[in-house]
């Protein structure tokens, strides 16, 4: 009864200075007169701001040194992209084309608020070590707010008996295991101690689902039949490959008693594993990303089986319709829990990109990626919402609230509710355009979607309360992201 009081007196308390604040008209920003998509749906209300943070939802008479008039737009919560690689090895003569500064700038003109990038480890590396010079380049060079993911890739006695679990208690709460790549894939017998050590801290553990042994095969018999274009890439990793990864990543989950992220789904085999876990019981969350449901196999063709195929090189790669379809069945029924861009960007016309040495003798030495965080939400609105295949309140749930629980940022970011930082999109439902490379601000040279048609654009951006971009322009060219620590998974 006593606490029942405090936490009265504590609402009190709170609603007391909210409108105290209204009352004195001293709010910084009051957004008006949009619609706004709140954890309750749709409401016509105005947003009250005051130091970054929300801390009014209703009909405000404000004086407030900012008043933005939203007539005929949606206000939605900024998106989180929880899925991008930034400035990240990979391989030899090999740059990605993204640093901090121009992905963060790019994922801010797309709507994204936030964006959670891997930290990678490389074999031999200390973890902390890996940690710090992630956070050298991010410094000074954010648009937008920034967390990590940790990539385990060398799981020694050091890292998983003290680097790993120290890391998780400093807010480093997830972290993404690959079951393939030559630099990078772990054993069964290593996946199961990462997942050991994953359950003691409680973070949430990522997977790249798709076969190594399996891969390096059918890559080898292709290259004997003189099958060598990036067409071929993805043959070399065909849908049955995925699926059985992911059967055995679920199976090493269950063994273990853990919650696990199957990343990327790319079609309906893997897809239907995730389904029979969750009917099951088992506790699997799932991710897709543009590339599987505006991407097919045969855009790897190119213009004639030749190079351009390689643009849309990525892993898994781009299936047929039927998958496509199989992939918006996941997202309208809840089967995906968040929607990515796994953005991972490469220069084309560059021998430190797609071109690199040997990549025009075989697929296999074309770098896996593509770039898409400013394109993420735009398509997911327009093949979405504006095509009535989901709800406003799903496309919210799917590429932010969602991923703002699954990794530990919510209620901080993620929803658009009292106490919440003002991370805040403005969006123009009925805005038509073409996709184009010319307009994009990430640091690739051509972008997968060229000329795809969108219905529904954000045409502003505001990280904690700071209006940092609007139509096509920046408002500020200062860095004005910050890292954030994560809790535990919420879902």
């Amino acid at each position: 009864m006593i606490t029942f009081k405090i936490d009265v007196m504590k609402r009190k308390v709170i609603h007391a200075v909210i409108k105290l604040l209204i009352d004195m008209k001293n709010l910084d920003i009051v957004l008006t007169n949009g619609r706004v998509v709140t954890e309750k749906g749709i409401e016509n209300c105005d947003i009250g701001i005051f130091e970054g943070k929300i801390c009014a939802l209703g009909q405000l008479n404000s004086n407030a040194k900012i008043i933005e008039d939203a007539t005929d737009l949606i206000i939605l919560p900024g998106g989180i992209d929880a899925h991008v690689h930034i400035d990240q090895p990979s391989g030899p003569d090999v740059e990605m084309a993204d640093n901090f500064q121009s992905a963060t700038k790019s994922a801010a003109a797309g709507g994204s608020t936030t964006v959670l990038p891997f930290a990678m480890q490389e074999k031999g590396q200390s973890l902390r070590e890996c940690v710090k010079n992630y956070h050298a380049k991010a410094k000074d060079n954010l648009f937008v707010d920034t967390s990590f993911h940790l990539i385990i890739s060398d799981p020694s006695a050091q890292v998983l008996g003290q680097e790993l679990p120290a890391l998780a208690r400093d807010g480093y709460t997830s972290f993404k295991v690959f079951m393939t790549y030559d630099d990078l894939v772990l054993n069964d017998e290593e996946l199961l101690k990462v997942f050991e050590v994953a359950k003691k801290e409680k973070t949430l553990v990522m997977v790249h689902a798709e076969g190594y042994d399996a891969i390096r095969y059918l890559t080898k018999k292709l290259e004997d039949e003189g099958k060598l274009a990036p067409y071929y890439h993805g043959l070399s990793r065909p849908q049955i490959v995925e699926r059985e990864a992911t059967h055995r990543a679920i199976s090493h989950a269950q063994i273990v008693d853990i919650p696990i992220v199957i990343v990327h789904v790319s079609g309906n085999e893997a897809l239907s594993q995730i389904k029979w876990a969750k009917e099951n019981g088992i506790k699997v969350f799932s991710e897709t990303c543009p590339q599987y449901i505006c991407l097919t196999e045969d855009d790897m063709k190119g213009l004639n089986m030749d190079f351009e195929g390689a643009k849309y090189v990525c892993s898994p790669p781009p299936r047929d319709r039927e998958s496509q379809e199989a992939i918006w069945e996941g997202i309208i029924d809840g089967t995906f829990d968040i929607f990515s861009s796994d953005h991972c960007p490469f220069k084309f016309k560059d021998k430190k990109g797609k071109d690199r040495p040997g990549a025009r003798t075989s697929f296999k030495w074309v770098p896996n990626g593509i770039p898409g965080v400013e394109t993420r939400l735009p398509i997911l609105f327009s093949e979405g919402v504006s095509k009535n295949r989901i709800s406003i309140e799903r496309f919210v749930e799917l590429t932010s609230t969602n991923p703002a629980k699954m990794y530990g940022l919510y209620p901080q970011k993620g929803s658009i509710k009292i106490g919440s930082d003002a991370d805040l999109t403005i969006w123009d439902p009925n805005k038509v355009k073409k996709i184009k490379q010319a307009d994009l601000h990430h640091g690739s040279d051509y972008t997968p979607y060229e000329n795809l048609e969108i219905k529904g654009w954000p045409i502003q951006t505001w990280l904690r309360g700071q209006k940092i971009y609007e139509h096509n322009k920046f408002i500020t060219q200062k860095n004005l992201g910050r890292y954030v620590s994560r809790d535990f998974c919420l879902l």
